[in-house]
């Protein structure tokens, strides 16, 4: 299901602003990567804002406009989580902040540069279904994230949560399976409305 997470990720980059290049549309499985295979998409945003004081290493939804360009790799092993002891022992999470990944991401957008002018320097975004919740193992995670080169993380439930919000339960989204799946969820009262309190981030985020 990697190609439908990555769909859902794109969708909320593009309901958020963002254009958005997504360099495959086939899951490599029997043989090993090349470059261009390790970053799922690429997206810019023509008018960022400027980011919030509050803005930390966990995106939500409110500090997305902040965001210029970025690389943007998506790990969607939802029945698992990311552990300080499987970011250890699963290099090939990282395999995308190898300097020849990167630098044929540079070469990506270089591609535009003289449409897009002048430019913040990519940022590097994994997404995840998520962090330990107790500590130590929340922030020893994010501390070995950091420290192999990513700018930032952004979770699955962050994304559907602003998905959800976005969807208009009498809007035809047919060119978008994922969109279409979500508003029938609605439409067929099978997704409640949230509880106050799960926005309560979010909500402090944007004020």
């Amino acid at each position: 299901m990697a190609g439908f997470d990555e769909n859902i990720v794109r969708e909320y980059f593009e309901l958020n602003g963002f254009l958005v290049r997504q360099l495959r549309k086939y899951q490599v499985q029997a043989r090993k990567k090349r470059t261009d295979e390790e970053v799922d998409l690429l997206v810019y945003h023509p008018a960022p804002e400027e980011a919030n004081a509050s803005r930390g290493f966990q995106l939500f939804s409110g500090d997305i406009p902040s965001i210029h360009r970025a690389l943007v790799v998506v790990k969607g092993w939802h029945t698992s989580s990311f552990t300080p002891r499987m970011l250890r022992q699963s290099s090939k999470i990282f395999d995308f902040l190898k300097k020849d990944v990167l630098d044929s991401v540079e070469q990506y957008f270089a591609e535009d540069s003289d449409l897009i002018g002048n430019v913040d320097p990519v940022s590097k975004i994994l997404v995840l279904p998520g962090l330990p919740s107790s500590e130590p193992h929340r922030e020893e995670s994010i501390q070995l994230l950091k420290d192999h080169g990513i700018d930032f993380i952004i979770t699955f439930r962050t994304i559907l949560e602003n998905l959800l919000q976005g969807i208009e339960a009498n809007y035809s989204y047919q060119k978008s399976e994922a969109l279409h799946l979500l508003r029938l969820l609605k439409i067929y009262d099978m997704v409640k409305p949230p509880q106050m309190e799960l926005f309560s981030e979010e909500r402090r985020r944007r004020s």
